[in-house]
């Protein structure tokens, strides 16, 4: 009892502390794991203190038999779908074809060169080398996530990476399932290849088909409210799965690409409460992936990390990170829109993650325990890629970052919290003034009328959702709170001005503040109209126009009055000569008149 609630508590205070010293949590997880296992020994009177798998002899252990190894497959599949949850197909209109080139070509050439340089450098067997390039093709979104959270990349490069992390899992641990039973079977005979083009395309098939099915069926049971709100998640959960097991069943080793196209399909359907569900999943793939990495590194021998001690290992690894994954990403990008400084920090942040660690000790433990020549060099050598490609990314990710200048610079985006007739009008008016337009609100109808007005918008609850995390909100300078609650606007402002709103955020007027009751402060959009007046502005007149200024500050404030006497007549902005607006200050002599040349206005046109 104790070693497992040791397992969670020691598992949360590694991600707080990860969180704390901005690294990936799968480092001091690891290195818990290594602590608690083989190198309890140091201090533990020579006896390991945690053996996740339970010993007959010792009478000792977690879990008996295959059952570790069943809890990580679970687990994983779990974690994928929710990182399939996060992959929004408008991400990627621009870096579509990098990402498939990089989980395709690039992945054959990971396990092409990774495998000979195991075979030549380590002098491994052939099949066990190829096995252990296999192993590495996948990154992962446990340890990609921390670095995007971290560093400021720019859009392309990010969106990149992160559907890189999640797309590539389930190919590498097909590729590996491959490679296991080639391994385990007479040979590379004809008949075993045409066993193996038949295995490959039967996961593919059997994972999209699925994957797609369950998708549409949660969708169809969400849009009848068929599911209890109370049992929501629970019920995603378990339907999860019942897929994951299932697609097992029809094809070895497919769940984790079905439960990946489910989450994608999922995400890219109106789906009604997605929001709640990704935020259950977030919290338990937290809880899942500090209890999987703890045991699988506690799951190592002494004997294993022995091994590491050999050179060839070191240069094994230098070979991995500075030839295999640069020359993948290099050849995979060749042709896309990605510049030269992109392509070069894609290749050099490479971190492995939790699908290469679990399947390198189910496969590694299995082949040792038949007695294969060389299959225990496959989990320590893993495990040696995994931790030393993480400690080297999170420790230099940032530094690479600034000096190919991939750190996101341009944040002149604009986030308009709230989808209503008033706030799709001024997104419209945005968009048409070439500036790139966010918007979020957490009702289903708002966000369907912001993408038919040809708004790019997403459902989401600013209370609930962790909006730093999100790769569509990269380049926001600026931000508007006008939803309909005068608590979510100034919610929205507090939490997230120094996130969204560096370059200026605003947000409408309470009631308190129009009946004089608190101080106007300066980040209102309007002084004297709230949310029911803007909104019946745009309801009766819904255009927005502009009128030259000149600069003369008593005009300007002759044609304030004129535009705040009309009912229907509402400011908003002043434009400048470089495009870029402001709000108007309550001191109005703060304008710069010699700049701004545009005042913006929304409703009834003045005659």
């Amino acid at each position: 009892m104790a070693q497992i609630a040791s397992i969670i508590i020691l598992g949360i205070l590694a991600q707080y502390l990860a969180w704390k010293v901005k690294v990936p949590a799968i480092l001091p997880l690891i290195l818990i794991g290594l602590f608690v296992g083989p190198l309890s020994i140091y201090w533990n009177d020579g006896e390991v203190w945690m053996n996740p798998i339970f010993d007959t002899v010792k009478n000792e252990g977690l879990f008996p038999g295959q059952s570790l190894f069943y809890f990580v497959s679970l687990s994983i599949g779990i974690i994928l779908f929710e990182g399939g949850l996060t992959l929004k197909r408008t991400e990627i209109r621009e870096v579509g074809p990098s990402i498939l080139k990089l989980i395709s070509l690039g992945s054959l050439i990971t396990f092409v060169v990774a495998g000979l340089a195991a075979h030549y450098v380590m002098g491994l067997s052939l099949s066990i080398s190829f096995l252990f390039s296999a192993l590495i093709i996948v990154t992962g979104p446990t340890v990609i996530a921390p670095i995007l959270q971290n560093v400021p990349l720019n859009k392309s490069v990010s969106t990149v990476l992160k559907w890189e992390g999640i797309l590539i899992d389930p190919i590498g641990a097909t590729a590996a399932v491959l490679m296991y039973e080639f391994i385990q079977s007479s040979g590379g005979s004809a008949e075993f290849t045409s066993h193996v083009l038949k295995e490959f395309f039967t996961i593919v098939l059997v994972g999209t088909a699925l994957g797609t099915f369950a998708a549409l069926f949660l969708r169809y049971l969400l849009k009848k409210d068929l599911i209890p709100h109370f049992l929501l998640n629970v019920f995603t959960l378990a339907l999860v799965l019942l897929v994951f097991v299932f697609s097992d069943f029809l094809a070895h080793e497919s769940g984790l690409l079905t439960v990946v196209v489910m989450g994608i399909v999922l995400t890219n359907l109106d789906v009604p409460r997605l929001s709640e569900i990704l935020y259950f999943k977030e919290s338990l793939s937290i809880l899942l992936i500090s209890i999987l990495f703890i045991l699988l590194a506690a799951n190592i021998s002494i004997e294993d990390l022995q091994l590491l001690w050999d050179p060839r290992c070191l240069i094994l690894f230098l070979i991995v990170i500075l030839v295999v994954r640069p020359l993948g990403v290099l050849l995979s990008t060749g042709k896309s829109n990605l510049n030269i400084n992109e392509k070069l920090f894609i290749s050099w942040v490479g971190p492995r993650g939790i699908v290469a660690a679990g399947i390198a000790s189910l496969f590694g433990l299995k082949l040792a325990n038949d007695g294969v020549p060389n299959a225990e060099y496959i989990t320590p050598l893993v495990f040696m890629v995994v931790l030393g490609t993480v400690v080297l990314n999170a420790t230099t990710a940032k530094i690479f970052a600034k000096m190919l200048r991939v750190i996101q610079t341009g944040s002149d985006g604009i986030l308009i919290v709230g989808a209503n007739k008033a706030a799709i009008l001024i997104a419209q008016y945005l968009k048409a003034n070439n500036r790139d337009v966010i918007m979020l609100d957490n009702s289903p109808s708002n966000i369907d009328d912001a993408k038919s007005s040809g708004l790019e918008a997403f459902e989401a609850n600013i209370y609930k959702d962790n909006m730093e995390d999100n790769i569509q909100l990269l380049d926001i300078g600026y931000m508007i709170a006008m939803t309909g609650s005068d608590e979510v606007n100034s919610f929205a402002i507090k939490e997230y001005k120094h996130i969204f709103g560096e370059k200026g955020a605003y947000r409408l007027i309470t009631q308190k503040e129009m009946k004089g009751q608190n101080n106007k402060p300066d980040y209102l959009l309007s002084y004297k109209d709230d949310y029911l007046n803007i909104n019946e502005a745009a309801r009766d007149y819904p255009e927005i126009h502009e009128l030259e200024l000149d600069n003369d500050l008593n005009a300007f404030n002759d044609l304030l009055d004129k535009i705040n006497a009309m009912p229907k007549s509402i400011p908003l902005f002043t434009k400048k000569k470089d495009g870029s607006l402001e709000n108007i200050p309550t001191d109005r002599s703060e304008v710069d008149l010699e700049e701004s040349i545009r005042l913006v206005y929304l409703g009834e046109k003045i005659k």
